[in-house]
Formats: structure tokens, C-alpha cells, sequence
């Protein structure tokens, strides 16, 4: 068994959030990504897109999740999936942090993982 903490104080500026790559690590092969992301209090990500599909599961807090000219409510306990090459980012209006678990994976991870 094998434990990586999402270590709060080692969070590191990107994106326009603070976020910690949790996994892969030396030793572990996943055919996906993950990181620890939170958004503060006015905290609003750079837009972007990417081939890769991404999961955002809302561990604590609310945020605002636009996708292309869509915007949704992300709460605590919520998933939202974002497909590959589709515009988004996250903001967070609210006066408290808002954080989540980033998963993201396409074929070329799972062929990597495959290999």
C-alpha cells in the first residue's frame, strides 16, 4: 500500500488556482493524471482546452464551471465531466476556498499504460 497526502501547504500557483500532481509517481503506472486543485475566494482559471477528457469531482466549497457558453453550478459531492477539445475553466465568486480532484486520460495515456 502505498499513500500520497494532498499535502495543503505544498501546493504549488498554475492556471490561475493552487494545485498538487498527485499521481502518476515513480513506480505507479495509470493510464490517466490527477491532481489536488483549489480555487480561492475570486480565483478564476486560465480558459483552455485539451484533448484529453477531465473529471472533476467537488470535494469541498462551490464553484462555477463554464463550458463553451455554459455555465453550471459545482457543489461539494458533485461530478462534472468535460470532454476533450471543448473550451472551460473554473471560477469561484464565493467567499470560501472551493476544491476538487482533477482526473484527466486520453488513448495516448492508455496506450502508454498499455505498452
Amino acid at each position: 500500500m502505498d499513500f500520497r497526502r494532498s499535502e495543503p501547504e505544498n501546493l504549488e500557483r498554475e492556471h490561475g488556482l493552487d494545485l498538487k500532481l498527485l499521481h502518476p509517481w515513480p513506480g505507479l503506472a495509470t493510464p490517466f493524471r490527477g491532481a489536488w486543485c483549489v480555487l480561492r475566494p475570486g480565483d478564476v482559471t486560465d480558459r483552455h482546452q485539451h484533448r484529453e477528457q477531465e473529471l472533476f469531482i467537488a470535494m469541498s466549497g462551490r464553484a462555477k464551471v463554464v463550458v463553451g457558453e455554459e455555465t453550471h453550478v459545482l457543489e461539494a459531492g458533485d461530478l462534472a465531466l468535460m470532454p476533450g477539445s471543448v473550451d472551460h475553466h473554473i471560477l469561484n465568486p464565493h467567499d470560501e476556498d472551493f476544491s476538487y480532484y482533477a482526473i484527466w486520460w486520453d488513448g495516448v495515456m492508455a496506450e502508454e499504460y498499455l505498452a
